[in-house]
């Protein structure tokens, strides 16, 4: 069956997605661009809206989520399908396109250290050492902007 027609891709738009989000990923990603906008970062506004789009298309339910009745979905390397799918659309900046592609980097870097993940933690500091500062700088505004949209 086409993804996009799936039980899962329509439930993550809409349904609150797991504990660390309260709302699906369209009302989340409404939150994010209001949070954004409130936080006069409008050059990140395009990244906003698009910094999910790839969530419908790698939402799954976790088997630990599933036995536990959780009913969460999982979306495991969303931000590089969310790049992927934009990455050659020609009216998107490639600043927008570097914040959809590295939103959860800081997260990324921070979860590994501390599950002791040193293999994962070296090659996502290599990819944020890779980055200009003002991007760098933006993504700490970016992540902000996302975790307020998850209260």
């Amino acid at each position: 069956m086409n993804t996009i027609y799936s039980k899962n891709f329509w439930k993550s738009l809409t349904y609150r997605q797991n504990d660390h989000h309260r709302y699906g990923v369209f009302r989340h990603t409404m939150m994010v661009v209001y949070h954004l906008f409130t936080m006069k970062q409008c050059k990140m506004l395009s990244a906003g809206l698009l910094h999910d789009i790839g969530k419908p298309f790698t939402a799954k339910a976790d088997a630990k989520d599933i036995a536990k009745g959780r009913g969460e979905l999982s979306f495991t390397n969303h931000e590089e399908l969310s790049y992927q799918i934009i990455k050659k659309w020609p009216f998107i900046s490639d600043y927008t396109k570097q914040i959809v592609r590295h939103h959860y980097l800081i997260r990324g870097m921070s979860k590994a250290k501390q599950k002791g993940e040193r293999a994962k933690y070296k090659r996502l500091k290599r990819v944020w050492d890779s980055l200009p500062l003002g991007i760098k700088d933006d993504l700490a505004i970016f992540l902000k902007a996302d975790d307020l949209a998850k209260k």
